[in-house]
């Protein structure tokens, strides 16, 4: 049996599916697909609709809403499967805007900062402070690029739309490394702060997971 933090972990994930799920079904799919930037196919077994996430399209299966690598069999764990399909669902359309806000700039995200920073920017600062050039490379599996800001910089799209700055100053003697992670203004029209905070926890695992 699972401990009951688990156990309410899993219930509590369950019922996410299940919102998102019959959100979905009463959405026009095609277009949240255009919305998204995804792409809406019509097979015989029903409809997919792939969505480019961190560097890979994933493609979702209606009816039995399953989210799979293109090319793949593995399905994506239900956490990151709910993820994905609230990007498809709450997408609204808007292109980036160019204009960077911090994780304390989205709804509630002041408060939230501190668990925010301890799952992601502190754990990113403590692999790549004193290792910048391990960022970049690490970036590069998730189809990152390199960008002008800070001493090293790069730019990983969450989502299509979603695209996620990742700046480092290195620090010196007097000044430890500092990491910072910003977001287009455009992504409260796709994602829930609390999405945001589960994508930039699952980018920091893999970045981390890719320099090793």
């Amino acid at each position: 049996m699972l401990p009951v933090d688990d156990n309410r972990t899993v219930y509590n994930l369950n019922v996410a599916f299940g919102v998102v799920r019959d959100r979905l079904a009463a959405l026009d799919l095609e277009e949240q697909s255009r919305l998204s930037d995804s792409r809406y196919e019509s097979v015989d077994s029903g409809i997919t609709v792939t969505v480019d996430y961190l560097g890979r399209p994933y493609v979702i299966s209606f009816p039995d809403l399953t989210v799979l690598p293109e090319g793949d069999a593995d399905e994506l764990p239900l956490r990151e499967k709910i993820l994905v399909l609230h990007y498809l669902a709450q997408a609204g359309g808007t292109t980036t805007t160019n204009k960077l806000i911090t994780y304390r700039d989205l709804p509630g995200g002041v408060v939230y900062f501190p668990t925010f920073s301890k799952r992601t920017t502190d754990q990113l600062t403590r692999r790549f402070g004193r290792e910048p050039e391990l960022l970049v490379e690490a970036s590069k599996a998730l189809g990152g690029r390199e960008t002008g800001l800070g001493d090293t910089g790069v730019v990983i799209n969450g989502f299509s739309r979603v695209p996620i700055t990742l700046v480092l100053w290195h620090g010196d003697e007097e000044l430890a490394p500092q990491m910072n992670i910003l977001f287009d203004t455009n992504i409260t029209d796709y994602l829930e702060s609390e999405d945001v905070t589960v994508l930039c926890e699952v980018l920091t695992w893999k970045l981390v997971r890719y320099s090793r």
